[in-house]
């Protein structure tokens, strides 16, 4: 039978994917399908049941919501029919070694709090507030919406307009610095950064907006958990027409003349006019094109700064718990000499810096009556093997603290105990070197300097998600997804 549509192949169902597979089925002609490896939608952003205990797997911080409402907006839907979105406030809380400090939703109730830490410092905030909303309306609506494939893009009044204002070249820790003293409001003010893969010396000043998103724009959380954002891009993507196979893994991708004509999978060879590629970037092109198609070799990837890789724990307590909220920052440690152990020394912190998040706190549902949910997160270095001796060494070190803390017993409540490092990171997203974020957002790893979403021979293949423009994090990978099906509609 002839095809009378164009056959457009996504692989990967995580946001990026999603995205890509909506913005391709507005356009009537084309047929889109959706293939992954693995038997759930959401990526990343997977969630697992266990007894009644819904747990997400990766993403649990949920900022700049316009940028998921506006997406919905372009495709015809309003996103709040699809969850209910709550505002946390307050935002989160921080444990510092002696000390305490609820972050609150409010910016000028955070200002007051922050002028207690260090008098005066309220004033340079706002003005620091100020500019990173420029950056952050400029970065979201005009840099990162550009595809990125060479410098000549941002050749343009509108960009070059606001390039010197965006600080791409100075350090966000230097800029903070001009007025912070106080050691704990300088890491609440770098905290973000961490999202970003970076030393806050490393990382540019353009990333303040992500201060922006935090003290201003807000911490939210989808009642259901994080999977429901995921579950509303997949109803949307059926609604539109696509067409999903799971459990079904890219082999290979079949090409000649410079164009895509079919990928083999895990069951089947399928016929194709163009390819979306939005699983791990560097294992697609290392592994599943043709040798005279691969465009960046191992010395290439060797060479580019990752972001940490992650080692996560998932709780089941048989208890509610005391003193915690819905995400805790536990900087009660030595906050440099974590930093050096991810990016310098390569080897397990001695005392980890490390992130609570209790979803239950804040929606029931997603653990039985009068238990807790509980997720665990320690940043860590790509650059070392699991070591199973330390893992459990770093586990209960954290649960001692959080104990210690919180005044009270956590060890014997617990019900169930699900641990996920590196080495799965790789084993279920085939990620490179079992990195959690993707590539550092350094400068000379931004926008055009990043891996091209347009593939450099095949004119009917493109790359999205976390490797490739304009980064890792749930907003930037959608708009990663779009950019790349924007671009395939034009070319295929």
């Amino acid at each position: 039978m002839t095809r009378t549509k164009k056959h457009i192949i996504v692989v990967g169902a995580g946001i990026s994917g999603l995205t890509a597979a909506i913005e391709l089925s507005s356009n009537p002609e084309l047929e889109v399908t959706v293939i992954d490896k693995n038997g759930e939608i959401g990526g990343r952003a997977r969630s697992f049941e266990w007894n009644g205990f819904h747990y997400d797997m990766g993403p649990s911080w949920y900022w700049m919501p316009e940028i998921f409402e506006r997406f919905f907006k372009e495709h015809g839907e309003d996103l709040s029919k699809y969850f209910e979105l709550l505002r946390l406030d307050p935002s989160y809380r921080v444990f510092f070694k002696q000390d305490r400090f609820d972050k609150p939703d409010d910016f000028e109730e955070a200002l007051l709090k922050f002028e207690s830490l260090q008098k005066g410092s309220s004033e340079f905030i706002r003005r620091f507030i100020r500019d990173a909303e420029f950056k952050y309306n400029a970065g979201m609506n005009t840099y990162v919406r550009t595809p990125a494939d060479s410098m000549v893009e941002y050749f343009n009044f509108e960009v070059l307009s606001s390039f010197f204002k965006m600080d791409m070249f100075k350090s966000i820790d230097k800029e903070i610095r001009k007025g912070i003293q106080d050691e704990k409001l300088l890491q609440l003010l770098l905290f973000p950064i961490l999202f970003l893969g970076a030393k806050p010396t490393e990382t540019p000043a353009l990333y303040s907006l992500m201060n922006y998103a935090d003290l201003v724009l807000g911490t939210h959380y989808p009642k259901g958990g994080m999977i429901q954002l995921m579950n509303a891009f997949y109803q949307l993507a059926l609604k539109k027409g696509v067409r999903f196979e799971l459990n079904t893994e890219l082999k290979r991708i079949l090409a000649k003349d410079n164009n895509v004509y079919a990928i083999q999978t895990s069951k089947s060879e399928l016929p194709c006019d163009g390819l979306i590629a939005t699983g791990d970037y560097q294992h697609i092109d290392t592994h599943c094109l043709p040798q005279q198609y691969k465009q960046y070799d191992e010395q290439y990837w060797n060479s580019r700064k990752l972001a940490p890789s992650c080692l996560l724990f998932y709780l089941a307590i048989d208890k509610k718990l005391q003193g915690l909220l819905h995400h805790n920052l536990f900087f009660d440690t030595d906050f440099d000499a974590h930093s050096q152990s991810i990016y310098n020394l390569h080897t397990y912190p001695e005392q980890a810096l490390f992130y609570v998040c209790v979803p239950s706190i804040t929606d029931p549902s997603v653990a039985p009556m009068g238990k807790e949910n509980v997720f665990i997160l320690v940043p860590l270095s790509v650059e070392m093997s699991v070591d199973e001796a330390q893992e459990r060494r770093l586990f209960e070190q954290i649960i001692h603290r959080i104990e210690a803390k919180t005044n009270q017993s956590i060890q014997e409540h617990i019900l169930f105990k699900r641990s996920y490092n590196k080495d799965h990171f790789i084993e279920d997203y085939y990620s490179y070197k079992g990195n959690a974020y993707g590539l550092s957002n350094v400068i000379s790893q931004t926008a055009f300097l990043k891996p091209k979403i347009k593939h450099k021979k095949l004119k009917n293949m493109f790359f999205a998600g976390q490797l490739s423009h304009p980064g890792p994090g749930l907003p930037p990978s959608l708009i990663s997804g779009q950019l790349a099906a924007q671009l395939c509609k034009q070319k295929c």
